[in-house]
This record gives structure tokens, sequence and C-alpha cells, in this order.
């Protein structure tokens, strides 16, 4: 995510010529998008990144809600 913030900010500060970024090329901004595409689409799949943090979410989730049940039945006397 950090790689698209930089890609959208240097889109922006060479579209609206500011400071030095005025005089780069647009080969640099579309090498990084060219980077974040392959990143995305085939990297992240292969280190099983995308599946790791699916995982996580739901393990976060499952532990709230035995969490909440927990408290339920300790605060009904049971």
């Amino acid at each position: 995510m950090p790689l698209i913030i930089i890609i959208v900010a240097l889109i922006a500060l060479k579209y609206f010529a500011i400071g030095p970024f005025a005089g780069m090329s647009w080969w640099w901004i579309a090498g990084l998008m060219a980077i974040a595409f392959i990143w995305f689409e085939f990297l992240e799949r292969m280190f099983g990144l995308d599946k790791r943090k699916a995982h996580e979410e739901l393990e976060k989730a499952r532990a709230d809600r035995v969490k909440k049940t927990f408290e339920k039945h300790k605060g009904s006397g049971r």
C-alpha cells in the first residue's frame, strides 16, 4: 500500500510540475506502476501474503467472537 501512495503522490507532483518532479520523466512513474503490478499480481500470491492477511483477519474475528461469548456467559452467572 505505501507503494501505491508514493505512485499517486509522484503523479500529482509531476502533473502539477512541483519542484524537481517537474523535470522527472514519466517513465519513472510508469516503472513504479509496473513494479506495483508485478508485486500485487504475482509476488504477493507466490509468497502467500494475500492468504496470510485474510487468514489473520478471520482468526482475529474468531477470537473476538469467542471472547464475547465467554464474557456474556461469565456475566450471566452460568
